[in-house]
């Protein structure tokens, strides 16, 4: 659902400040919903009650709004229950978190399952998501507390441990230990953060890896990864990134289904190790292995290198230990590199990020991060086949300052991934929400408009191509690609394939070498030309019409013997005077200006506070109104009677005024139709709104600094009145 205005910015604001506070941060996440995980617990203990989270609570809102909803038959036999009525000592971690804790049950979450498996193997990031001295025992007072990186911050899911059962059985994940919950536990809280267990219903494993560490996850295809993707994966998972790998099922009967091989098709696994062992036979030459697993807890590959395959046979005992060969239907199994190239259709690496652990020294990226949104009819411009709209979508500039250390086959530039990720959709689903089609394009800068931080106009984009892309636009939460280019400055347009279609997105730019991003936000300003009035002898025929008109309509009202140039009109009367000599105007197609519209023309010229416009004060206005008359007519080229939102921008730029995309999107919601098209009653309304409020925050702002500070008394005189 899209914001109020007010709220969304009113919202932005604060999240601007906590940043300021260091909240959101590692060590200070944010507290989701408001709830401090210590003062609750505290206050359970005092009260020797056990924790019951009202914002989350035990009964089917929380399971879900289709399949787990009120109407569904699979909620009706679900008990919720705490792990002490579940089992007997009861343990919220058996002999240290390990892989074979997480095995899935009845909801479709195998993606978030694999990258709790990817997340056991690194002690130091298991812990920053499920943080310790967490127990079902000492200070228990039903209450536990996760930590999951969202869209920059880091926020801290506080829940209590009532956990859906059937027949004393866990539904959703358990441990292979039966008295073991911190998994489950992991499960309800990331359940939580999504509003739903239902929620976690189909995914990405890259999207809950990068919700555990902040990372960036780069995609591989297996028919296009590179040669050298064994020294990548064994790379990568030294360095501590998350690993998953999948098979594409081409027919969606056949979907999460067991192959000969004992490999799963559209399923999620975890890659939780790489080796070169050398067996017997092999002398000379090394083999490559690598080791999966499934977060079912069962059913793995029987080919070469499987758990009970002749090829061990061939290994030392030193080899098998240091392999950690074991025969066991646990779900984790060893496989020939060769194999697992021509099984596997994709793989997905999370590589980590400075903020994932704070003293490791390996981890060298430079993170830019910037938040948007895409606005229906201001700044939702579509893709590049859309050039009347697209270059209204927000537009980031980036600076990439240094070159590579060791730049890969003797080509200089700079490397960095771009990160596109849209945001609350999962969350969403329940009211209809489904994942964009998203992408980016980026640009180049010439050399002339470096430093110039204006946004890039629709000519930019007619009259030149993208220096980079992405490879397709696709409807996956996270569009990432790595690139190459020479240091200088690009502008980075993230959209949607469609235009129109209304959205928040976070925009990360990784490198390794030093580089900057950052919204092109224009200089807010405006010009405030001053028409001079007119002498006597050079008024035109509209002019000496509107004298008498106005004098007419004064003259009728006036009382107290002023003379002709002291005569005032009222706002009804100004609305009279403006409509009789409108409806001259048949090329405007206007039902004429409202009473609202009046006051708030008189609001802009009424110098001397008395709620009229004097003759004088009314030529200026009209002088105004001719100019902004002229500029409606320039873009209602079809004498359709309005604009559409998209180029009320330039029309606005036109009238004086430079705004930046907070103030677009602000402009479309309060004075565009549902077609997204603004009248000339509106258009007029808007920019005597914006000369009002420019003018009055000039008069208090008497230094020149760009801020003013208003007493509640004066901000309401202010917004008030105008």
């Amino acid at each position: 659902m899209p914001y109020t205005p007010s709220g969304f910015f009113c919202d932005r604001l604060i999240r601007e400040r906590e940043r300021r506070d260091g909240e959101g941060s590692l060590n200070k996440p944010l507290r989701f919903n408001g709830q401090d995980f210590n003062a609750l617990r505290q206050e359970c203990l005092q009260k020797k009650s056990l924790f019951e989270d009202d914002s989350f609570p035990a009964t089917v809102e929380s399971l879900g709004f289709k399949e787990l909803g009120h109407k569904s038959n699979k909620v009706k036999n679900i008990v919720w229950k705490r792990p002490k009525e579940i089992c007997e000592n009861p343990q919220f971690i058996v002999g240290g978190a390990s892989r074979t804790d997480i095995c899935q049950g009845d909801l479709g979450d195998c993606w978030l399952l694999a990258a709790i498996a990817c997340l056991t193997l690194n002690e130091k990031l298991l812990y920053r998501v499920v943080p310790q001295e967490q127990s079902l025992s000492e200070s228990y007072a039903g209450i536990f507390h996760f930590q999951f990186w969202r869209y920059g911050d880091w926020v801290d899911v506080v829940i209590d441990d009532r956990i859906p059962t059937f027949n004393n059985q866990l539904v959703f994940t358990k441990s292979a230990e039966r008295n073991e919950f911190w998994s489950a536990l992991v499960e309800k809280a990331y359940a939580k953060l999504h509003g739903s267990y239902e929620a976690l219903k189909g995914g990405n494993t890259t999207e809950a890896m990068e919700d555990f560490t902040g990372g960036v996850t780069e995609f591989y295809e297996m028919k296009e990864a590179p040669k050298e993707l064994y020294k990548i994966m064994k790379k990568a998972l030294a360095r501590g990134s998350l690993m998953g790998c999948s098979i594409d099922s081409l027919v969606p009967a056949r979907f999460e289904t067991r192959t000969v091989t004992g490999l799963v098709k559209g399923h999620a696994y975890s890659v939780t190790a790489v080796e070169e062992c050398k067996p017997s036979q092999h002398k000379e030459s090394k083999t490559r292995l690598v080791r999966l697993r499934n977060p079912w807890g069962q059913v793995e590959w029987n080919g070469s290198w499987s758990d009970n395959s002749k090829e061990w046979a061939t290994l030392s005992k030193t080899e098998k230990e240091k392999l950690q060969h074991q025969s066991a239907e646990d779900g984790e199994f060893w496989m020939s590199f060769e194999d697992f190239r021509k099984n596997y259709t994709k793989i997905e690496i999370c590589n980590l990020t400075p903020d994932a652990l704070e003293d490791d020294k390996i981890h060298k990226w430079t993170v830019s991060v910037n938040e948007g949104r895409w606005v229906r009819g201001c700044s939702a411009g579509g893709c590049r086949n859309y050039p009347d709209t697209f270059w209204t979508n927000p537009q980031y500039r980036l600076r990439l300052l240094e070159e590579d250390d060791d730049p890969e086959d003797n080509e200089v530039g700079c490397t960095f991934v771009v990160s596109l990720m849209q945001k609350n959709r999962r969350k969403e689903r329940k009211m209809g929400a489904n994942l964009y089609t998203i992408g980016f394009a980026i640009y180049e800068v010439p050399k002339e408009m470096h430093g110039n931080k204006q946004h890039m106009q629709k000519d930019f984009f007619l009259f030149n191509s993208s220096k980079a892309r992405c490879k397709a636009y696709i409807n996956l939460r996270e569009v990432t690609q790595r690139f190459r280019l020479s240091p200088g400055e690009y502008v980075i347009v993230p959209s949607t394939y469609e235009p129109h279609q209304e959205g928040e997105f976070i925009l990360r730019v990784f490198s390794e070498k030093r580089n900057t991003s950052e919204e092109i936000e224009n200089r807010i300003e405006a010009d405030h030309p001053v028409p001079a009035p007119a002498s006597v002898g050079e008024e035109s025929e509209e002019d000496q019409q509107f004298r008498t008109i106005f004098q007419e309509i004064a003259g009728d009202v006036s009382t107290g013997g002023r003379g002709k140039e002291e005569m005032e009109i009222t706002a009804n009367e100004l609305k009279n005077v403006l409509n009789r000599v409108i409806s001259k105007h048949k090329d405007l197609n206007t039902e004429g200006f409202s009473l609202e519209s009046c006051r708030s023309m008189i609001a802009l010229m009424d110098m001397d506070g008395t709620g009229r416009l004097n003759l004088q004060e009314f030529r200026h206005l009209w002088n105004k109104i001719k100019q902004w008359q002229g500029i409606f007519k320039h873009y209602d080229a079809d004498q359709s009677g309005s604009i559409n939102s998209y180029e009320m921008r330039n029309a606005v730029n036109d009238a004086g005024f430079r705004l930046n995309n907070q103030l677009y999107d602000i402009i479309s919601m309060r004075y565009a139709n549902e077609s997204m098209n603004i009248d000339f009653d509106s258009f007029i309304s808007c920019l005597v709104r914006l000369e009002a409020m420019f003018r009055a925050f000039q008069a208090f702002d008497q230094d020149g600094d760009g801020t003013i500070r208003l007493s509640v008394l004066e901000w309401l005189q202010l917004t008030m009145y105008a």
